[in-house]
C-alpha cells in the first residue's frame, strides 16, 4: 500500500470513528445496509473470496444460494463496522443490553475459581461488542492481541478504540505478548483471542470444513503452560439490535502425548468448536480473506487434515 493510500485508509477510519458514532441508530443501520449492498453488488475480490469460503462451509450450495450469503455477509460485515465505529458513543446500558450469551456460566464459573480463562473466538459478528459486553456486563477486564497495521497511526487508533473499551491490548508482533498473555492468566485473569486465522504461517494444521487449514497455535499453547482454562465461543446476529452468543465446553489438555501433540489436538477441537458455530451462522462470518491451504497454495491442491473432521 503506497503512503498516499495509508493516509487515505487512516482518515477514512478516523472520520468512521469521529461521525457514524453521531447518526441515529436506524439511520446507522441503513447506511450500513447500503454500503454492504453497493459493495456486493461490484463483486470485488472481497465479495468473491467471502462466497469461495462460504462454498466451503455449505458445500451443497446453489450459485444462487451462495450469491445470497454473500449479500447477507455483506451486510452482516457492514454491521459490524457500523456498531464498531459507534460503539464508543453507547452507554453502558446499551451494551449490556445488546448481548445475550449462553452458557456464561463456563466463563465466570472459572474465573470465580481463580483459574485464568482463554476465550478463543473465530471472526463471527461482532467480536468488539462481545468484548465492550465482558467489560460493562461482567465487571471482567481482559487482555487481547492486536495486528499491527499500516499506517502506524491506524494501529494506534484501534488500539486507543479498543483500550477505551476496557481492553489490554499488545500488538501481535514483538514477541513479548505470549510471555505478558502467561502472566495474566497465571495471575487468574481473562485472555480473549480471534484464532481462526493463523497470521503468522507457522500454526498448526487441522482440518475445517473438510479440508486443510491452518489455526495458531497460542491458545492452546497458553492453556498448557499456564493451566488455564480454554473456552471456545461463538457469536451470531438474529434479526433483533441483540447479538447472541454461545460460550462452548472447555477444550482439555490431553493426559497424553508431547507438546506439540496437544497442541494439535487442542487447536483441532477449538476449530470443530468454531465450526459448528459457523455452519449454523455462514452470513455472520467475516472472512474475507485466504484461508485453506488450496487457496494459499493452489499448486498444493486440496489437502485432507488428520484429528477428526468438523460437523
Amino acid at each position: 500500500m503506497s503512503r498516499g493510500a495509508e493516509k487515505l485508509t487512516d482518515a477514512l477510519y478516523g472520520a468512521g470513528w469521529s461521525t457514524l458514532k453521531k447518526l441515529p441508530e436506524p439511520a446507522a443501520v441503513r447506511l450500513g445496509r447500503t454500503i454492504a449492498d453497493v459493495a456486493w453488488k461490484r463483486r470485488g475480490k472481497g465479495v468473491l473470496r467471502l462466497e469461495a469460503n462460504y462454498a466451503r462451509v455449505v458445500p451443497d450450495a446453489s450459485p444462487r444460494r451462495l450469491a445470497e450469503l454473500s449479500r447477507a455477509g455483506m451486510r452482516s460485515y457492514m454491521r459490524y463496522w457500523m456498531e464498531s465505529f459507534r460503539l464508543p458513543a453507547w452507554s453502558e446500558e446499551r451494551i449490556r443490553d445488546g448481548v445475550t450469551v449462553e452458557d456464561v456460566h463456563l466463563l465466570t464459573d472459572g474465573l470465580d475459581r481463580g483459574r485464568g480463562v482463554i476465550l478463543a473466538l473465530p471472526h463471527l459478528a461482532n467480536w468488539d461488542l462481545a468484548g465492550a459486553w465482558v467489560t460493562t456486563k461482567l465487571k471482567t477486564p481482559f487482555t487481547t492481541v492486536q495486528e499491527r497495521q499500516k499506517p502506524e497511526s491506524l494501529y494506534d487508533r484501534f488500539v486507543a478504540y479498543r483500550s477505551g473499551l476496557g481492553m489490554e491490548v499488545l500488538p501481535h508482533t514483538g514477541g513479548s505478548a505470549f510471555g505478558t498473555l502467561a502472566r495474566r492468566l497465571r495471575a487468574g485473569g481473562l485472555v480473549c483471542l480471534v484464532a481462526d486465522r493463523d497470521m503468522s504461517s507457522s500454526g498448526v494444521e487441522v482440518s475445517f470444513f473438510g479440508e486443510t487449514a491452518r489455526m495458531p497455535a497460542g491458545p492452546a499453547a497458553l492453556a498448557q503452560q499456564t493451566g488455564a482454562l480454554l473456552l471456545p465461543a461463538t457469536l451470531w446476529y438474529d434479526s433483533s439490535p441483540v447479538m447472541r452468543g454461545r460460550v462452548h465446553p472447555p477444550v482439555d489438555v490431553p493426559e497424553e502425548g508431547t507438546r506439540k501433540e496437544k497442541t494439535a489436538a487442542m487447536t483441532q477441537a477449538l476449530a470443530d468448536a468454531f465450526a459448528t458455530g459457523i455452519a449454523a451462522h455462514p452470513q455472520d462470518w467475516h472472512m474475507l480473506q485466504r484461508l485453506w491451504l488450496a487457496d494459499l497454495d493452489p499448486a498444493k491442491g486440496p489437502r485432507r487434515a488428520g484429528g477428526g473432521g468438523t460437523r
